[in-house]
């Protein structure tokens, strides 16, 4: 099969072009290396096409989705702080771009499978999140997923086939400080005999799931006979952000307590879960538990790869 992957160079990204490359797919990557880095691909570099580029320039996306079977469309910017003060670009690349995707899949006739964020819910007004909850977006990076969804909604009515995953803090090896930043923050002040810098109270709690099972449903939703649709990507359960950096510093061993600093602005208070649907839908379950990936990382001093 043959798919373009955009931000294939970004932290999620990457990692579904590896996997797409071993099933032996054939994967071209647009991106503009804004966030993403080109050693990201080392691996598999002289296996695929890679294009610098943006998904901003129609022309060079119509002429690379002619006779392709789909694209992983992960190009977006994702810093919630940043959005606050790069409203218009957030638009133009989050919203304009998701918008040429889809137009050329109505034209070329693929399916895109796109990242969408649980950040759409805002606080959401029950836990665990299902994907019929209300959409309460607290910043302008949630304000685009939104915008990104109802492109997906539109489009779907003229028979284009995508799907949307809604992420929820993702973390693995090489990971970016925009996914599941308080974790790498947290390992990086470990490494460097620091204590974990909690902002707000740390009673604040997420979801987090590992990158490859993220990997894992993007593939199946390609794959699948679902046209359209939206699916949580988490694990349904969650650990406050006091209880993670506890769980980083009780790996380490070091003999030091969190230090507190202010509540970022556009943060969320909660987020777990509801993963019924997905398991149902796509057949997919997560595999890999937070708790024991900290300690395997902290334990073989493998903090540097995070």
């Amino acid at each position: 099969m043959k798919y373009i992957v955009t931000g294939g160079a970004g932290f999620i990204g990457s990692y579904i072009v590896k996997k797409l490359v071993a099933r032996g797919d054939s994967v071209t990557v647009i991106d503009n290396l804004n966030t993403g880095k080109e050693e990201n691909l080392e691996s598999v570099r002289n296996k695929i096409v890679f294009l610098k580029d943006s998904v901003l320039n129609m022309s060079l996306l119509e002429k690379e989705t002619q006779d392709i079977d789909g694209v992983f469309h992960q190009a977006a910017l994702a810093s919630v702080q940043d959005s606050f003060s790069k409203r218009d670009e957030y638009y133009d690349v989050n919203v304009k771009g998701t918008e040429n995707i889809l137009k050329l899949a109505k034209k070329n006739n693929f399916k895109v499978v796109y990242a969408s964020s649980s950040s759409v819910y805002g606080n959401p007004e029950q836990i665990p999140i299902k994907e019929s909850d209300a959409k309460n977006p607290i910043n302008p990076y949630a304000e685009t997923k939104l915008k990104k969804e109802e492109l997906a909604i539109k489009y779907s009515e003229m028979d284009v086939k995508v799907i949307g995953l809604r992420y929820f803090n993702v973390f693995g090896k090489g990971q970016s400080k925009e996914y599941a930043g308080v974790l790498k923050l947290f390992l990086e002040r470990i490494r460097d005999k620091l204590p974990p810098k909690v902002n707000g109270d740390g009673t604040q709690f997420r979801d987090f799931v590992y990158v490859d099972d993220v990997v894992n449903a993007n593939i199946l939703s390609m794959d699948s006979k679902i046209s359209h649709g939206f699916f949580n990507v988490g694990t349904n359960s969650s650990v406050s952000i006091l209880e993670l950096a506890n769980t980083v510093i009780q790996a380490s061993g070091l003999n030091i307590q969190p230090v507190y600093g202010p509540p970022l602005p556009g943060d969320v208070q909660k987020t777990l879960a509801d993963i019924q649907l997905i398991k149902e839908k796509l057949s997919w379950t997560p595999t890999i538990k937070l708790e024991d990936w900290i300690k395997e990382i902290i334990t073989s001093n493998r903090i540097d790869e995070v």
